[in-house]
């Protein structure tokens, strides 16, 4: 009995969850959406990108997308060596980023910057190229080798 409550819950939590992967809307030309707001990317549908973010939905076709640009930065995690351990100054951070220039309904350039998780990037990258047939521009050499 306390197996198949299990498996419900379990079931109705997976067909609960959101499509797409985890992301942070940076910033860009999107208005009513404040920077640094969580947000849903899906990339599943076969002719437009769904950005969820608040209460905003935008749907983007892929192929009024015209520039795909990937970067990252990275720091050390100088908080954490201090209050854990020395030995994580030897640790870096990085952060994911991508940018997405696209055509909107009125012919107006357009922009969204938005952070990816490192477990998430190159399926996001890879996407991103199969469905609009673009390359992405990396913006250094350290973008294109962690793409790797």
């Amino acid at each position: 009995m306390i197996r198949i409550c299990l498996l419900l819950l379990s079931v109705e939590i997976l067909t609960a969850a959101e499509p797409g992967v985890k992301a942070q809307f940076i910033g860009g030309t999107l208005a009513g959406v404040s920077a640094k707001s969580s947000a849903r990317l899906d990339l599943t549908g076969a002719e437009a990108l769904v950005f969820r973010c608040d209460q905003t939905e935008l749907r983007i076709p892929f192929q009024k997308i015209d520039t795909l640009e990937y970067g990252q930065t990275v720091s050390r995690r100088y908080a954490a060596a201090i209050l854990v351990s020395p030995l994580l100054l030897l640790s870096k951070a990085r952060k994911h980023f991508v940018t997405l220039g696209y055509l909107d309904g009125e012919g107006q350039q357009q922009a969204l910057v938005f952070r990816v998780e490192k477990g998430d990037i190159r399926w996001v990258l890879a996407s991103l190229e199969a469905r609009t047939g673009r390359r992405v521009d990396y913006e250094d050499d350290e973008a294109r080798k962690g793409n790797k």
